[in-house]
């Protein structure tokens, strides 16, 4: 499988996984252009694709639907909450209800050759879902937008090479920040967003043998730093677990440009473009 981040952030996230019979996008929250421009990086075709898949109806998942849906008729999968979202804010009508797709929590759909598992989350959405993808014995899967995590969340992260994890806030950052305090609320609380310390807590529990790559993903432009994300989370690995060395890459996945791509399974992992504390800049 492949997995290429093309953006992640409070003000966007669109995530490609595909492989050499199907290729899908979670979440398309990012212009049409965009999203076009990070997939020809990657030498996918948009017209390939068979389907997105929308964990909610946040603007900054579901901006670059219409476009897509209408240059490239591509079928749009969520739950129901979240399809009646998306079909609210889309004022031009793009979105018929021939391009969506239902889908429901720990029910897998078949893309081809991939296996899509939709997962409970705690957001303040509509009817919000993570998402796990299978395919010829591998599992990669992504955990952003969600207040707080449990049994049931790591029971359907465990066992995944990949894993697009969210360190969306350093705690301080924000509570010292600009937001109004209503704001500062929603984001600490529990259908809120994962703060730095609870990613690493996170990630603690999702340690295997064969995990290949952790991407830090929807960071707050306003509350958080790429390095900083990048050394609370491995500190809190070395503080729980002792972990000085990690036996995985550890990135930061950007706001601006797609990450390189992962590729697993092939025999051979390709390099993920990992964030080396002198690079951490450059996700900025």
């Amino acid at each position: 499988m492949q997995i290429c981040s093309i953006a992640s952030g409070s003000s966007g996230n669109c995530i490609y996984i595909g492989d050499g019979d199907s290729r899908i996008l979670i979440d398309a929250g990012v212009s049409r252009k965009r999203i076009v421009d990070g997939l020809h990086s990657i030498h996918v075709a948009p017209e390939s694709l068979d389907a997105i898949f929308v964990t909610h109806e946040h603007t900054d998942h579901i901006q670059g639907i219409p476009m897509m849906t209408k240059y490239f008729h591509v079928p749009v999968y969520g739950t129901a909450g979240t399809l009646d979202g998306i079909r609210q804010k889309d004022s031009k009508g793009l979105v018929t209800m021939e391009h969506l797709y239902q889908v429901y929590a720990d029910r897998p759909v078949k893309i081809g050759s991939l296996e899509v598992m939709p997962f409970h989350m705690s957001h303040d959405a509509a009817d919000p879902v993570c998402y796990t993808v299978e395919a010829s014995g591998h599992k990669v899967g992504m955990a952003t937008d969600l207040g707080v995590y449990d049994d049931y969340t790591v029971s359907h992260l465990e066992g995944c090479e990949v894993i697009m994890l969210e360190a969306n806030h350093d705690i301080s950052m924000l509570e010292a920040g600009p937001y109004p305090y209503s704001l500062k609320c929603r984001i600490l609380g529990e259908r809120g967003h994962l703060s730095n310390e609870d990613s690493g807590r996170l990630l603690c529990r999702l340690l295997h043998d064969n995990l290949k790559h952790i991407f830090l993903a929807h960071l707050s432009k306003e509350n958080n730093y790429p390095e900083l994300a990048y050394e609370t989370v491995k500190c809190r690995l070395w503080e729980e677990l002792g972990m000085n060395t990690l036996p995985f890459d550890l990135s930061v996945a950007r706001r601006d440009k797609p990450s390189k791509l992962v590729l697993i399974g092939s025999g051979q992992d390709m390099e993920s473009g990992q964030l080396s504390l002198d690079l951490l800049e450059s996700a900025l």
